[in-house]
């Protein structure tokens, strides 16, 4: 499973990887209301995966990294909501895995200063969709997903 954390929207795929090429079996995202208060907006996000955990049992989860130089609120709100992701994972003794969005780029772009639209255009290539997943934040967790499935059989292969 791939997570691209947030707090108004999170991003979520699953992807099966034993195959090749690998395949999309579910994706989508979370959104909380912004008129919520930010403890409500986080219980949300946390009942929504524990539910996905339980649905889809994946083998493992792999979140990006948080990156932010200019908003701190926003980046301790995202990290909260990080946070409660982790927990998710935690209760449903699911391993977790962070990618910074660098390694994202170049993993499935060959280029670290790819732009989104480029990633996005590679995901529905790569996993064969008929078109690029919205909204953007599923085609993010999808390109995370991707990424930790190409980084396990890389490490699997040199084990």
């Amino acid at each position: 499973m791939g997570i691209d954390p947030g707090v108004a929207r999170i991003g979520w795929a699953v992807v099966e990887a034993g195959k090749n090429p690998p395949k999309a079996v579910a994706y989508g995202c979370i959104t909380t209301k912004q008129s919520d208060a930010h403890e409500q907006r986080l219980l949300v996000t946390y009942k929504a995966f524990c539910t996905l955990f339980s649905r889809y049992k994946p083998d493992c989860v792999s979140m990006e990294e948080l990156f932010f130089s200019k908003n701190v609120k926003t980046a301790i709100h995202v990290g909260e909501g990080r946070g409660v992701l982790l927990l998710a994972a935690a209760m449903h003794k699911t391993l977790v895995t962070s990618y910074a969005p660098l390694t994202i780029k170049q993993t499935i772009c060959g280029d670290g200063k790819a732009e989104k639209i480029q990633i996005q255009h590679m995901v529905k290539r790569i996993l064969k969709l008929k078109e690029i997943p919205q909204p953007d934040d599923a085609a993010d967790a999808l390109a995370i997903a991707l990424t930790h499935a190409y980084s396990y059989k890389i490490k699997e292969r040199t084990v």
